[in-house]
């Protein structure tokens, strides 16, 4: 009988002792994930805007989809067979110093402050700023003679950009001001993505 009684004490005991010794939470980086999602960024062919798809370390912020545009097209993008065939209408910073380029600025290093570039101030890079319905997209001082299809890279890459975390959103209003620019638009006259 006596046994009987010690044998669930002597399974407990046999569980509990198995020589692992208990340990705290284990950090082992973030929660895991799929792929990023790809930016659209919109260049000009034949006079007219397409999306190029892009890598961004931060999907879903629009400054940073304007770095990738800025950076312009890459070599042998637009497809196979057509050799610079993608352009931009948008014209040169207006300081010495270059936009920085996306494809390389990861989250909390230098260039990922909301400012801009390193070394540089926000009034010499582009900005977009979202404040309930509206996104501002920022020029800096001395941007002059942009297009209208100039224009429209940057409001559709910006609300793209935007739109691209935020399933379900309206995209918001555009505003494209600085630089002697004044613009307001929305994304109708942005290609499909």
């Amino acid at each position: 009988m006596k046994a009987l009684h010690r044998a669930p004490l002597l399974a407990l005991l046999a569980i509990t002792s198995c020589g692992i010794p208990a340990t705290g939470v284990v950090e082992a980086g973030g929660p895991a994930s799929g792929a990023l999602p790809l930016t659209p960024v919109y260049f000009v062919e034949d006079g007219r805007l397409v999306a190029m798809q892009r890598n961004t370390g931060r999907p879903g912020d629009p400054t940073d989809a304007l770095r990738l545009l800025w950076d312009g097209p890459l070599a042998g993008e637009g497809g196979t067979g057509r050799l610079d065939v993608l352009t931009t209408e948008l014209p040169a910073l207006p300081t010495a110093m270059a936009l920085p380029s996306a494809a390389t600025d990861v989250p909390g290093s230098p260039l990922s402050d909301s400012s801009g570039a390193a070394g540089s101030s926000a009034s010499d890079t582009p900005t977009v700023t979202v404040a309930g319905n509206t996104m501002t997209i920022r020029l800096p001082a001395g941007m002059a003679g942009l297009s209208d299809l100039g224009v429209r890279q940057l409001v559709c890459t910006a609300t793209a950009a935007y739109l691209l975390t935020r399933p379900g959103t309206a995209a918001p209003a555009a505003e494209v001001t600085g630089g002697g620019h004044l613009v307001r638009m929305s994304d109708a006259r942005c290609p499909a993505r």
